[in-house]
């Protein structure tokens, strides 16, 4: 199978000339791409970064971003992608967690891509294998810290190819860049454009709505991911008259919640004649399900079947397995299960659990999900309480942490509420110590600068009491009515 860094080399050697990535005034051709990541892994083994060395890549999207990444698999170590928004003391946490050898930013990138040696030769790295790791991302778990999610080079390729094979990425496509590359999603429309040998032009995450639709115009693009939120906001744009159309684009993918009916609308009258791709996955298999463009209109509210290579099923809680419209939590299997969750064995332990094959482990995911008669999947609910909004994870016991640090809190909850426009918002109630001076204002603002954006409450509650259950836990349900 070789290695995830394999598809830029062969890229740059099938068309050395073609542009890889756009990001502004900038065209970096693929040939251009591959020395600079060569140049990139050379300096990273002469600052002493060894294979299986974690490297934290400050992933905004940047050229900087594309050619750190390709250059820290060269030099076979790991890279761990943390999006720049992240606050100090969690950047702290992660560095520390996952032992990092490099924080690479993108002032640093650009200097390692520049350096060369006394005889202008880069030194030879040493060839990772397909179980070696290629990434470790972090994602919000349900005690507020995040988990390191190990994916190898075995895990990354298989992932590429099932998601290129459904999607039908061509080598002339022109992939738009929006989805942030701290992310899987948006990494990971690096790594199919570069698989395929396409063009992908990079615009900063969640651009106003209509620089989205004015770049995509001018670069011609043609395959559009984006995510319900993104695309909310896009029909709220034509709805004040402020829309155009995009008939060169060919295909539009979405993940992270479902599309409603509006926004399939929107997507058909923006994108007239792109295919649309419902998808539906999590970062420890990086994709589950897609619905075949052809089912959209019979199976609206389905997240799909399996991806190519992948196998699914649904389990009670006794672990037997069930049969069609019946629900249970999702099970995965394939070559795209993440390896474990770093340093975390009894995390991995609860997730990664026996499969059919002998030393098999296939993915409990705790999503709670039915199958109908064909086959096609519907998510129902998540076990725990992660919250999605706008498209990333959320956990809320790093908000309620956030909340309870500020002076004159004494309890806070956090859960996730329906919303149009995020999918879910994040639903605050407080309870003010005596005396505290407080308003939902006050709370707003402290938590900005505490959280990244999309974990700041939407709305706080502050009430005399919580609720609480025969147990005296706060009973989540009555707060949400």
């Amino acid at each position: 199978m070789g290695r995830l860094d394999d598809f830029l080399a062969r890229a740059a050697h099938r068309a050395p000339d073609r542009i890889a990535i756009v990001h502004g005034d900038r065209r970096v051709r693929y040939d251009e791409l591959a020395a600079a990541a060569r140049r990139s892994a050379a300096s990273l083994r002469r600052r002493g970064v060894a294979p299986g060395d974690r490297v934290l890549l400050i992933a905004g999207n940047t050229v900087e971003t594309a050619v750190s990444f390709w250059g820290v698999l060269g030099a076979g170590a790991v890279a761990v992608p943390v999006n720049p928004q992240t606050k100090a003391d969690k950047l702290d946490w992660i560095r520390a967690h996952c032992r990092a050898s490099l924080v690479i930013t993108d002032d640093l990138g650009r200097a390692l891509a520049a350096e060369t040696d006394a005889h202008g030769n880069a030194p030879p790295v040493t060839a990772a294998g397909e179980d070696d790791l290629a990434a470790i991302i972090y994602t919000s778990g349900s005690t507020g810290r995040p988990k390191g999610v190990m994916l190898s080079h075995g895990n990354m390729i298989s992932a590429a190819d099932a998601i290129c094979t459904y999607l039908e990425l061509r080598a002339n496509d022109v992939v738009h860049g929006i989805m942030p590359m701290s992310f899987d999603y948006g990494l990971y429309q690096m790594i199919l454009s570069i698989r395929q040998g396409a063009r992908l032009v990079l615009a900063p995450p969640f651009t106003l709505p209509a620089q989205v639709l004015k770049q995509a115009a001018a670069e011609e693009v043609t395959f559009f991911p984006g995510v319900p939120t993104l695309f909310a906001m896009l029909g709220e744009l034509e709805g004040a008259g402020h829309g155009r159309t995009l008939p060169g684009v060919r295909a539009v993918t979405s993940t992270a919640a479902v599309l409603t009916e509006r926004h399939i609308a929107t997507i058909r009258r923006l994108f007239p004649f792109a295919r649309i791709f419902s998808m539906y996955g999590l970062t420890e298999c990086k994709r589950c399900t897609y619905l075949p463009p052809e089912d959209l209109a019979r199976k609206p509210d389905s997240v799909g079947v399996a991806i190519p290579g992948t196998e699914l099923w649904l389990v009670d809680n006794q672990d037997r397995r069930l049969g069609p419209n019946q629900v249970g939590q999702l099970v995965i299997r394939g070559p795209t299960v993440m390896r474990g969750y770093w340093e975390d064995p009894a995390e991995t332990a609860r997730v990664l659990r026996p499969g059919p094959a002998p030393g098999e482990r296939v993915l409990y995911t705790g999503d709670l999900c039915r199958l109908d008669d064909d086959g096609y999947l519907y998510f129902v609910a998540r076990t725990d309480d992660i919250i999605k909004s706008r498209g990333e994870k959320v956990a809320p016991r790093e908000v309620e942490a956030a909340l309870l640090a500020i002076p004159g809190v004494r309890e806070a909850v956090v859960f996730g509420v329906p919303h149009e426009l995020l999918g879910e918002a994040v639903k605050a109630f407080v309870v003010a110590a005596p005396d505290a001076m407080l308003s939902e204002r006050d709370l707003v603002r402290a938590c900005r600068d505490k959280l990244e954006g999309h974990m700041v409450p939407t709305s706080i509650a502050l009430v005399p009491s919580l609720p609480r259950n025969a147990n005296g836990k706060i009973d989540k349900q009555a707060l949400r009515g």
